[in-house]
């Protein structure tokens, strides 16, 4: 674009805005209102969630606590590779998990060629769309969700919204310090690509497995009824 339509374009926005202060920028904002919510299949923010991560090509589990979580990764981890090797970034809550329980000895750090798993803590997920929500910066590289082989995701049940414009209204709400990270991601399901005449092809450009925990007090059945849920989906396809 060149310089003068550059500004042709400007001019015609500060025409267009009548000089409009921030506070009627707000106000506008507002009076456009929310967008409309879909329908939940089920009417609890855990099994939508669950349900569409499956949805999404990932796999889910459910724990109730950070040593089952340890538990369940090891499980995980030596049914698929018969290997108990871990990465994980540098947030407080990922050191907090008890390891050993799971047999697993994590190394901390950013990852690298080669690397086969590694696991991140997400800061939020989106029950309408099964996403998870990372904050990336020193504690959590983000190259450990986008460069491994398979990654695994911890999500706190209390941390699940159900719409994208919740979470929006959730990061709001954080401390100043904490609304503004070196970048959100939001990640809905192991790499993929339908480029290529039209077939989706999983891992062409990063994870190819993606494992979902969900942790926290969640009833035995959720993810039961989120597999039903999905299943019924497919089906319907």
């Amino acid at each position: 674009m060149t310089d003068e339509a550059r500004s042709e374009i400007f001019a015609r926005v500060r025409h267009a805005s009548k000089r409009a202060g921030a506070g009627d920028v707000r106000n506008e904002h507002f009076r456009l209102g929310r967008s409309p919510v879909a329908q939940s299949k089920s009417g609890d923010l855990s099994i939508e969630f669950l349900a569409n991560v499956l949805i999404n090509y990932g796999s889910i589990a459910v724990t109730r606590n950070r040593s089952e979580t340890a538990k369940q990764i090891g499980s995980y981890l030596f049914e698929k590779y018969r290997s108990r090797k871990l990465l994980a970034g540098g947030d407080p809550r990922l050191a907090a998990i008890p390891w050993r329980d799971g047999g697993l000895l994590p190394r901390f750090g950013v990852a690298e060629d080669g690397e086969m798993a590694s696991v991140s803590y997400a800061q939020m997920a989106i029950a309408e769309t099964g996403s998870i929500i990372s904050f990336t910066g020193r504690a959590n590289p983000a190259a450990n969700n986008l460069l491994v082989e398979d990654h695994i995701v911890i999500v706190d049940a209390a941390d699940v919204v159900a719409t994208l414009d919740d979470l929006w209204i959730r990061i709001e709400a954080l401390p100043p310090d904490e609304q503004r990270p070196r970048g959100i991601n939001i990640i809905s399901g192991p790499s993929s690509t339908a480029d290529i005449e039209m077939h989706l092809v999983k891992g062409a450009h990063g994870p190819r497995s993606w494992h979902v925990i969900l942790q926290g007090d969640v009833p035995e059945e959720v993810a039961g009824r989120a597999r039903e849920i999905a299943h019924s989906a497919d089906s319907a396809v």
